[in-house]
Parts: C-alpha cells; sequence; structure tokens
C-alpha cells in the first residue's frame, strides 16, 4: 500500500455499526468499507455545501415546512448536476486508487448509493440549516 492510501485510510473514522461479513455483496461491503467512513469523514464539508447551495438559490429553503425542506434536498441532490457532482467528488477524492478501480466496475450504482447515503444524511442533520444555529 503506498502512502496515500495509507494516509486516507488512517484518517477514516471507525464506524461499529458498518458491519462486514461473507454474506454481503460487493456493492454492500464497499458501501460499509468504504462509503460510509468516507461521508462520515466529509459531514462538516457535506453540510457546509449545502448551506452554501441554499443561500445561492435566495433561501428560498427557509419558506418551507419540514416535509418539504426534506423533498427540497432530496431533489437537490437528484437533479441539480453541479450539485450532485460536487458531492460525488469530495466523497470520489478520498477514495484510494484500490478503492476507485472497486468503484469503477459498477459506478452507476455505486454513484446512487452515495447520493442515497447523502441524501439521508443531510436530511438527517436538517436542524443544522436553521437561521437561528447560523448566526
Amino acid at each position: 500500500m503506498n502512502e496515500r492510501s495509507h494516509s486516507l485510510l488512517k484518517i477514516r473514522p471507525q464506524l461499529l455499526s458498518a458491519k462486514v461479513n461473507d454474506d454481503m455483496s460487493d456493492d454492500e461491503r464497499f458501501q460499509n468499507q468504504t462509503l460510509r467512513p468516507i461521508i462520515k469523514l466529509q459531514n462538516r464539508l457535506l453540510l457546509a455545501v449545502f448551506q452554501n447551495y441554499i443561500i445561492k438559490r435566495k433561501n428560498s429553503f427557509y419558506e418551507l415546512n419540514l416535509e418539504k425542506r426534506t423533498a427540497y434536498i432530496t431533489h437537490a441532490i437528484q437533479k441539480d448536476l453541479k450539485l450532485r457532482n460536487s458531492l460525488k467528488g469530495m466523497i470520489i477524492g478520498h477514495f484510494t486508487v484500490e478503492e476507485y478501480d472497486s468503484y469503477i466496475q459498477n459506478s452507476s450504482a455505486m454513484n446512487k448509493r452515495m447520493m442515497n447515503m447523502v441524501i439521508k444524511r443531510i436530511q438527517d442533520q436538517i436542524q443544522y440549516f436553521e437561521k437561528e444555529v447560523l448566526i
């Protein structure tokens, strides 16, 4: 393992809840071993990027009720290619070369898993975007 790979793996949080076993599909194993730790590591940056997205969209997010805010998050990440590609880049940039080689074998399915995880993570922390918290 080269120095970059070693350094990337070293900074990732250990997730006890991300189980890996022999019965898992390769995609599920990749999700639990690679995607979950990276997304957790990048959490604050993902929130900051989405906060910037809200601001650039004239803060219309704040006029919505909770249900519509969660739908807004889903819609933004699924439909705004620029935002989506930016979020993917923040995660893929933390792959080792070996992980990237695995990722490209089934990138379409991995991208879907990745974005669903990011959507869920942002929705679960929706209180981060409350105006009072930002002051």
